[in-house]
């Protein structure tokens, strides 16, 4: 495989999580940044590393040809979306 076939593929695996995240945000709204706290007062950021500790988990219990592409795009998404929260909540 060539250098740029794999730059291109990087490239479309970066778009992916950016759209699936954008829509999200959208669908949800900011509730990853500022959540409701009804149940959990937890802070947010304390929050997304319980559902990265959660996508780990189901990680590590999976074997690697029966991991759903989902369960890697989520946590993918998840450190991003840390990075951000840790930026507003500084």
């Amino acid at each position: 495989m060539e250098h740029d076939q794999i730059q291109k593929m990087i490239s479309e695996e970066c778009d992916k999580v950016k759209e699936l995240l954008l829509r999200k945000n959208e669908e949800y709204g900011d509730s990853a940044f500022f959540p409701k706290r009804i149940f959990s007062k937890a802070s947010p950021i304390e929050q997304i590393k319980v559902r990265i500790d959660d996508k780990l988990s189901r990680l590590s219990n999976d074997s690697p040809k029966t991991i759903p592409e989902d369960t890697v795009q989520d946590l993918i998404g998840y450190l991003i979306i840390m990075k951000v929260a840790q930026r507003i909540h500084q």
